[in-house]
């Protein structure tokens, strides 16, 4: 039986990034079931026909060129004590130190029918083919239960490849684990658009079908039908072809060890700020664990490559012998809708008031260049403050040009526990075709509305 220094249960993001930094200094296996990892967030793109499939397939070298081994394995069980780890194929390995890395398999609602053909999440690559397979047969109609960022994401695509959409979701508004409603309003009028019909503040029911689905029930009494005309909307006849995808979320891949005596919250598997769990020389990085916000200290989801990435970087650091800690989520996130790029990070104004801080927000609203020039678009920037601190807890942006580089940079100030005064006082660049004018900028002038409000 082959034995291992580190031992890698996950191929994803987390997996890649621990094989780059460990694989030239110590022998290392990543164990990954899937044929391929994919690109996630890259997959409703090439649902649209933006980009080939195949280039949201991870290469295989990213492991095997860093020095660590690739097994394409099913692991099934683990024997803590003995430090084994045993195959579907029979086949056993051995490690000095573990991690797993199993990611997060989408969330489907225990609704009546989820079982039905044509119902399906959408994180692997047996989604994407499903859901590329039903576009080739004709799919006329389909449903997505989820107005987050991949469900909007996703909706879009499909309606790019000529098929009716409805998206729905439970919340008052679109993307409400990321924005507030003052900014995510006019993104609804974005995806009316685009011709997607939007159900807020409603939930699936029911699906119905003998075995494919056919129908999906909504609690305000409303019936999406795939075979025909429905009362509430109008839509064109269809093939008879029908699709309902859950977007409402993920849910830790934790069968390995939930039987192994490890400690598993809600969320996840429980770790330290060291990645460790609690079986000695067993770590946990990615979708898989269950961690707290890097703001109030509570345990949050915060299930997005953006995190497992950094968790990976301090277990790799440690695991090198350096003393790293993980502070925790702060969740920058962005998507794009139709021609409007947006993004939030840390606490959103709903978050703050839900975990019991009074927040103040700042509003600003400037272009992405010089206002005299031709392509200026709008940028909406909001702030969110601890007024007791005064340190940022949140921050979004609505703009007609990328953000993220915004977001990342409040995203920092946060993590670095900036306050609103120091926020008056950003030294910023200027330059007609990459800023407003030089007399203002976006986040200074939100951060002085939240001092006017503080002040008064």
């Amino acid at each position: 039986m082959e034995t291992y220094d580190v031992v890698v249960i996950g191929g994803g993001p987390a997996g890649i990034t621990l094989a780059k930094m460990l694989g030239h200094v110590k022998k290392v296996a990543v164990i990954r079931p899937e044929d391929h990892s994919m690109i996630y967030c890259a997959m409703p793109y090439a649902i649209e026909g933006l980009l080939d499939g195949e280039k949201t397939l991870k290469r295989d070298e990213l492991v095997t060129d860093a020095g660590a081994d690739l097994l394409r394995k099913t692991a099934v069980d683990i024997d803590f004590e003995q430090k084994i780890v045993s195959f579907s194929d029979t086949s056993q390995i051995g490690y000095s130190k573990l991690v797993i890395a199993t990611g997060a398999t989408p969330f489907i609602l225990p609704v009546p029918g989820s079982d039905l053909s044509g119902v399906t999440g959408f994180k692997t690559e047996e989604d994407f083919h499903r859901i590329n397979g039903l576009l080739g047969a004709g799919l006329g109609r389909a449903v997505v239960i989820g107005a987050g960022a991949i469900g909007i994401e996703l909706a879009l695509a499909l309606k790019a490849r000529g098929t009716d959409v409805d998206l729905v979701d439970m919340a008052d508004s679109i993307l409400s684990n990321l924005l507030d409603q003052d900014m995510s309003e006019p993104l609804g009028e974005e995806l009316a658009r685009a011709g997607i019909r939007l159900h807020l503040r409603t939930k699936a029911t029911e699906l119905h079908g003998r075995t494919a689905v056919e129908q999906v029930s909504l609690d305000n009494g409303q019936v999406i039908r795939f075979d025909s005309h429905d009362d509430c909307t109008q839509s064109r006849a269809d093939t008879g072809h029908g699709l309902v995808v859950f977007a409402t979320g993920m849910k830790p891949a934790v069968s390995l060890v939930v039987d192994g005596n490890m400690k598993v919250g809600r969320d996840g598997i429980c770790v330290n700020d060291k990645m460790e769990t609690s079986i000695p020389d067993v770590y946990a990085v990615g979708d898989c664990v269950e961690f707290k916000s890097g703001i109030t200290g509570e345990v949050v989801p915060g299930k997005l490559a953006t995190n497992a990435v950094p968790m990976a970087k301090v277990l790799g650091w440690n695991l090198l012998g350096q003393a790293r800690t993980y502070p925790g989520f702060f969740n920058g996130a962005a998507t794009k809708i139709g021609n409007t790029f947006v993004g939030g990070t840390g606490l959103s104004e709903a978050a703050a008031r839900k975990n019991g801080l009074d927040a103040i927000c700042g509003h600003s609203e400037v272009t992405t260049q010089f206002p005299i020039m031709p392509e200026a678009k709008k940028m909406r920037t909001k702030l969110i403050v601890d007024p007791d601190s005064r340190k940022l807890i949140g921050a979004q942006i609505v703009s007609g040009e990328p953000v993220t580089d915004r977001l990342d940079l409040l995203t920092f100030a946060i993590q670095q526990g900036v306050t609103v005064d120091d926020l008056t006082q950003l030294s910023y660049s200027a330059q007609p075709y990459q800023s407003f004018y030089p007399a203002a900028n976006g986040v200074v002038l939100a951060a002085e509305d939240v001092i006017a409000k503080l002040s008064t």
